[in-house]
Formats: C-alpha cells, sequence, structure tokens
C-alpha cells in the first residue's frame, strides 16, 4: 500500500488568516501547558504553505520532546485537538520544541539523499526503519529530489520507507 503524498493534490490556496487563527490557538494552550508544568519557555508562530507552525523555543530540557519525539508528537496531537476544539476544523499544525523538528528534518534529508545514492549504486531497494508521517514526508522529499522513487509501507506505528531504484 503506498503513502498518498498531500503535497502533491493540487489544492486551493491556503487561508492564511485561519492558519494564523491556529497558531494563535495553539500558542495560547501550550502557554497554559508551560505554566501548569511550570517551565519556562516561548511561543513562535509562523505559517508556511498550508499549515500553522508553533515552535516552543528557549525552554531547558528535553521533557517536551521526549525519547525519539514521543512526548512531542503527542503533545502536538494534543495541540491539533484543542485547536479543533475552538474552530471546528481539522488542524495540520506542525509543532517543534526546542528545534528538535528542524534538527530531525536535517538528519532526515540527509538520510534520504544517502540512500537514494546507495539504491542508485547498488540497483537494489531499501527499506528504512519505521518512522511517522512527518519523517516519512521528509525522507520521500530527499528521495525525489535525487531522482529516484520511494513508497511507504506498513501499518501505522510500524510504517515504513522503501526506496526503489530507477
Amino acid at each position: 500500500m503506498t503513502e498518498v503524498n498531500e503535497e502533491q493534490a493540487p489544492q486551493a490556496a491556503p487561508d492564511i488568516a485561519a492558519l494564523e487563527q491556529e497558531g494563535e490557538i495553539a500558542a495560547d494552550y501550550l502557554e497554559g501547558l508551560l505554566d501548569i508544568a511550570d517551565l519556562d519557555g516561548d511561543i513562535d508562530m509562523d505559517v508556511e504553505g498550508d499549515r500553522a507552525l508553533v515552535s516552543v523555543v528557549d525552554i531547558k530540557g528535553a521533557d517536551l520532546v521526549g525519547a525519539n519525539g514521543e512526548v512531542l508528537e503527542a503533545l502536538q496531537e494534543l495541540t491539533r485537538l484543542a485547536v479543533h476544539r475552538r474552530t471546528g476544523e481539522r488542524s495540520r499544525l506542525m509543532l517543534d520544541v526546542a528545534g528538535f523538528r528542524q534538527g530531525r528534518r536535517v538528519e532526515l534529508s540527509r538520510l534520504g539523499t544517502k540512500i537514494a545514492e546507495d539504491v542508485k549504486r547498488s540497483g537494489e531497494a531499501k527499506s528504512l526503519q519505521p518512522m511517522t508521517p512527518f519523517e516519512r514526508k521528509i525522507v520521500h522529499d530527499a528521495v525525489a529530489a535525487a531522482g529516484l522513487r520511494s513508497e511507504s509501507e506498513g501499518e501505522e506505528p510500524e510504517r515504513y520507507v522503501v526506496v526503489l531504484p530507477v
């Protein structure tokens, strides 16, 4: 079963005002959580493409990231639910804490490029470890930029990328 890349489907122009509203709702929710947890951190908001981006910056420790980003993933889902509760609309909001996702994006992009080079050299398909949808998207993009094709296989949470030779 292959994963459909939402970025490939034609879409209407994003509603910037609605995305900014999502970011504001998410920021309020996260500020409340930080207060409850007695954690200091600042919230940055932005819009990139068709998503609101919210980042918790200047925060000490990795308590809100967790091992391999599990806490961050859960926190993102809770934040999306908070936005949905207020707007009635499904949110694709992306949350980052202490630059974890940005660092992971760079790491996975390099991995996708390296694996694509390995597959070009060997001519054999290569499977990667299970990843989140966010992580798979980054690898798919890096593989495509290297001129190869990739697919997602398996079922969540064990879904993984397979890089295919030409």
